[in-house]
């Protein structure tokens, strides 16, 4: 008998969590992890043992072991950095395959089924870098990705999936923890056409969460930002409290925060409490409300669109949550915005339904989707100012917005006499000089000498719904053909960086997942304990130490008992 194929599960892999689901009976589903929360922060951390865990526990670790814990990672995707983690060196993708193979375990534990193969999302203002990178991290965690679809096409598809009837002009606002996109689209008999697409690479939830603790150190007496920023435990502390104030100022105008015994200057420690009102927390927030206005009003001029012309606007990223940002996005476009969908999980949803479509499900036979580039692609030119020939100038092939997969092709002349070669350098940005754009990779090509303009060269870009580029340049004399698809640069994997990095990752010590209930637990109790003081911290250090014991009893009814209570009074201790 023939095995059924492995299903092709959607992720949506995110700068503070992460999301694994599946189409299943018609509708997408998003799944649990292992202590049974479907939202698995984005998080790394390397225990005592030397052996690493991912997820809740990691994030908890986060505020005390920071030196030993990676969030937030997903920023620096197609960059060379490296991130220190308790003696260990870590590439982003390295960091971002770790909570892939977490999500791929969780799901193939649901499932029942082994999982070979992924539909990722990604902010759509990711460049043609981001995207090969987040691909390397699917390898490295053994997961093929053939399929990148950008975020708020992916909440699109999930919301077009039950409005297929109706004919709609929707915006998407998506802002997550990292980064924030918009998306204009139709929706039309099911066709979802994606018009126009801008973002922020650079702002997110965990932006206002900087702002605010920058307002809690101004209120701090005698503390001095830098000085509380080189201390990793202090500054992960206060960006802890701050994610919590952010979270109750969500629907609360005020919120008091303890901190104890909070180390401003070394060797020294106080603690303190105080109140945020949201009014003078909304005013720090300000700078960043200007930058969301700019992205929104790019995406609806390259639509062609006025707000008011726009049917609905949908809300996805837990961040878009903030009263402040669902004020500007109402004042924007003159309606209120909805949330049709559960905003931390509809991008999820939205990968489930694209996995559906890629494995040509009957449930979406009627469903198409188009997305468009979201940035310019081109290469280096020179220009002629009289007698001088100035180099650098970015001459764009394939524009934003354009309809992708597309292919576009224009023509190009020598610019020395005797030229036997010429160099294309391939760029991508939106500036007027190369320098300022960032450079993918170059081709060279032969062509016949002769004098400077006598010799053409049709350059090709072809550019697919996975953000692939492929880059083929033709001499128009003798019709002799080089081509090349980019995916090597700078913070870019070569084969033989893959091979090792799976080699790495299949010699890491991962932390049990059976034991990641318990861990997440005590980690989430330790974090609350550092900032509790006096009877309540009492209580809860009966607690931590009542599960320790029922730990050493190896009894799992009595562990299960014991992590239930601590579960319990951790929560109502927070608050």
């Amino acid at each position: 008998m023939t095995q059924p194929k492995p299903p092709i599960v959607g992720i949506d892999l995110g700068t503070t969590y992460s999301l694994v689901s599946v189409f299943n009976a018609g509708e997408p589903m998003v799944l649990p992890n292992a202590i049974g929360e479907t939202l698995t922060p984005s998080a790394v951390s390397v225990l005592p043992d030397g052996s690493i865990v991912v997820g809740a526990a990691a994030k908890a670790r986060a505020t005390t072991h920071p030196e030993y814990t990676a969030v937030g990672f997903k920023r620096d995707m197609g960059t060379s950095r490296l991130i220190q983690l308790g003696g260990k060196s870590f590439k982003p993708q390295e960091l971002s395959a770790l909570v892939l193979g977490a999500l791929k375990k969780d799901a193939e534990v649901f499932l029942g089924h082994p999982i070979e193969e992924a539909v990722v999302t990604v902010p759509a203002y990711f460049g043609e870098l981001q995207r090969q990178a987040t691909r390397d991290a699917g390898a490295i965690a053994g997961l093929r990705v053939d399929r990148i679809v950008n975020e708020p096409t992916a909440a699109a598809l999930a919301y077009g999936l039950h409005q297929r009837a109706r004919d709609v002009k929707a915006v998407v606002l998506d802002l997550g923890g990292g980064t924030f996109d918009v998306t204009v689209l139709e929706i039309i008999e099911g066709v979802v056409e994606v018009q126009a697409t801008s973002g922020d690479l650079r702002l997110g939830g965990d932006d206002f969460d900087l702002a605010l603790a920058e307002l809690i150190v101004s209120k701090l007496d005698g503390a001095q930002l830098n000085v509380v920023r080189d201390n990793r435990k202090t500054w992960a502390r206060l960006l802890a409290a701050s994610e919590s104030a952010k979270r109750k100022l969500s629907s609360a105008a005020s919120t008091r925060i303890a901190l104890a015994e909070l180390e401003l200057e070394p060797g020294t420690t106080r603690s303190f409490e105080l109140e945020l009102r949201l009014e003078e927390v909304e005013a720090v927030w300000a700078a960043l409300l200007d930058r969301v206005r700019l992205p929104i009003t790019r995406a609806l001029a390259d639509a062609k669109l006025k707000p008011g012309s726009v049917d609905e606007v949908l809300l996805v990223g837990g961040s878009t949550r903030l009263p402040c940002f669902v004020k500007l996005a109402t004042h924007v476009f003159n309606r209120l915005p909805l949330r049709t969908l559960p905003p931390d999980e509809a991008v999820a949803m939205g990968a489930a339904v694209q996995a559906a479509l890629k494995e040509d499900n009957i449930a979406v036979s009627d469903m198409v989707v188009t997305d468009v580039a979201p940035f310019s692609m081109g290469i280096a030119t020179v220009s002629a100012m009289g007698s001088h020939a100035i180099t650098g100038f970015f001459t764009p092939i394939l524009e934003r917005g354009t309809v992708i997969p597309a292919s576009r092709v224009e023509r190009f002349s020598t610019v020395h006499d005797r030229q036997s070669k010429v160099k294309l350098e391939v760029f991508q940005g939106e500036r007027s000089l190369c320098r300022d754009n960032q450079h993918l990779g170059e081709l060279t090509i032969s062509v016949p000498v002769g004098p400077a303009g006598k010799e053409a060269i049709d350059v090709r870009f072809t550019y697919d719904l996975n953000g692939i580029l492929e880059v083929e340049a033709t001499t128009v004399s003798d019709g002799k053909k080089a081509a090349v698809v980019l995916t090597q640069a700078d913070g870019r994997l070569s084969e033989q960086d893959l091979a090792e990095a799976q080699k790495r990752m299949q010699g890491l010590k991962l932390h049990p997942r059976d034991a990641l209930p318990n861990t997440t637990a005590l980690s989430r109790a330790d974090a609350l304990y550092a900032e509790l003081t006096g009877d309540r911290r009492a209580t809860l250090a009966r607690g931590i130490a009542s599960f320790h014991a029922a730990l050493e009893s190896q009894d799992p009814t009595t562990i299960q008992v014991a992590r239930e209570q601590l579960i319990e009074m951790t929560n109502w201790l927070r608050g």
